[in-house]
């Protein structure tokens, strides 16, 4: 996807002593401290890999920094993406800017030089920093790139994962090369799956686009060709960011006339979990009891989170652009003419294109790499029934996840491995909160994930530990220091 919002690359020459500044942070910090885990082989000679992280976007890379700053360094890292394109941000991300405050940590994980706002003050200045409302979406891709690459984070590209299987108390991974002529299977102790927003399901398509050809319409997901929109009738579903920022593009590559519908009978206006955002609510909604986790994110899936200002304001201005609510789409027909859409309250629509801001579902059953672990999982379906009232089917197919967001069996002993994979992406928000995706506690996310795992892989090799323990000899004094009093 061309994207027309970039701004310039900073001059890779002068990239040395900001990167100076984190090496020097970091081994201020003892970074990284030596590997601790006790090497694993198969029987057959394979060595045994101990942590697995597929995906390699802001999630993945906190996730692996983390790990490293734990003492464990034996882990791949798995990117279905070419280099450069990794994570949403110059693919389906569609804003000029991101909806975050310009001052949070992202996934800096606590060292001042690695957050964005250290990156872009060397390169661009105090003053560029001050003035910036908000961080262009180029440029945060940007700064990921730099993350990786100044803390030695080495992803493996273009590599796509096929299947996941319990092989006694490990896992084993399947891998593919895109073309698929390139496989590899291999053993690993951990699996984290930062995959984002659709890692544990789908993209959300309504039932009244089921039946057309994908000539007519697209998910806001997908690599649309908005040029292809020139002169065309738009009708985008949905009032979300992704709505606005999608809309916004058909508009500016010359789209005759967008129309967004939404069911709802008013613009959401109020982002109601920035009012109780606080370290507190980070730290303290994981120990909620279920029902008050429940509560919490009903009500904020209810209000729904607006679409930012800017995104808005990118649509509203185009003359040709129009806001429709109670506009609940019921039908979609193909006619000599393109499109005619029927709405719940009796309006149509003509269309030559229908693009679906519906987000995404969460549905482990929907990805094939996890055919053998889905039908153990337990959802919270299986652990929770919502008071009447507050009933939500979408929620209730959130994984129940322990609090290293280690899936738990729905049956105990059904598979003991499921235990050994953790769901560090977006469908971990109803059981730890909203730190497994999100810029503005991912690092605290990747912090609990390291230290679960962490506490995991040494009580698993307890017995090992304990014997290093009793065969540990080097002495800390050689018996010059004092002398016997009682010696005769």
């Amino acid at each position: 996807m061309t994207d027309t919002h970039s701004l310039p690359i900073p001059d890779n020459d002068t990239a040395g002593s900001l990167d100076e500044r984190v090496s020097d942070q970091l081994s201020l910090l003892n970074y990284p401290p030596a590997n601790w885990v006790p090497e694993k082989t198969l029987a057959s000679g394979e060595k045994v890999v101990d942590v697995t992280i597929i995906g390699a976007g802001q999630c993945g890379l906190a996730a692996a920094f983390s790990l490293k700053r734990k003492g464990i360094a034996n882990i791949r890292i798995l990117e279905c993406h070419p280099e450069g394109i990794d994570g949403p941000w110059l693919n389906f991300a569609r804003m000029e800017t991101l909806r975050s405050p310009t001052h949070l940590l992202g996934p800096a994980c606590d060292i001042p030089s690695l957050t964005f706002q250290a990156w872009y003050r060397y390169h661009y200045g105090f003053d560029a920093f001050a003035n910036m409302e908000r961080i262009p979406r180029p440029q945060w891709q940007t700064y990921l790139e730099w993350y990786r690459q100044v803390l030695d984070l080495r992803v493996e590209f273009e590599t796509l994962v096929t299947h996941i299987a319990p092989e006694n108390d490990r896992l084993r991974v399947s891998i593919d090369s895109p073309d698929g002529h390139d496989h590899e299977s291999f053993a690993t102790r951990k699996v984290v799956l930062a995959t984002g927003m659709s890692g544990l399901g789908t993209v959300h398509v309504p039932g009244f686009l089921g039946h057309l050809s994908k000539y007519w319409w697209a998910h806001s997901s997908d690599d649309i060709d908005f040029n292809a929109l020139k002169g065309k009738r738009v009708v985008v579903v949905g009032m979300g960011s992704s709505a606005m920022d999608n809309a916004a593009e058909a508009l500016e590559h010359g789209a005759q006339e967008v129309h967004l519908l939404a069911r709802r009978q008013t613009m959401p206006t109020i982002n109601k979990l920035m009012g109780i955002g606080s370290p507190g609510f980070i730290d303290g909604y994981p120990e909620l009891s279920p029902d008050w986790r429940w509560r919490i994110m009903t009500y904020a899936a209810d209000a729904q989170v607006p679409p930012p200002h800017g995104s808005t304001l990118r649509v509203s201005r185009h003359d040709n652009a129009f806001f429709h609510f109670n506009a609940a789409i019921e039908s979609v027909d193909e006619t000599a003419e393109g499109l005619s859409i029927t709405t719940a309250s009796g309006k149509c629509y003509e269309a030559d294109f229908i693009i679906a801001a519906t987000g995404f579902k969460t549905d482990v059953t929907v990805p094939s790499e996890l055919s053998e672990l889905s039908p153990s999982i337990a959802l919270w379906k299986d652990r929770y029934t919502p008071p009447k009232g507050l009933e939500n089917d979408a929620l209730l197919s959130s994984p129940w996840l322990g609090k290293g967001f280690q899936f738990i069996e729905r049956e105990e002993g059904e598979l003991p491995a499921l235990r050994n994979v953790h769901a560090f992406n977006a469908a971990a928000s109803l059981s730890l909160g909203k730190v497994s995706g999100d810029i503005p506690s991912v690092s605290v996310g990747a912090s609990w994930l390291a230290r679960s795992i962490a506490s995991d892989l040494y009580n698993d090799d307890i017995e090992e530990h304990w014997q290093a323990l009793l065969d540990y000899s080097r002495p800390e004094l050689d018996g010059s220091e004092w002398s016997d009093a009682d010696s005769s």
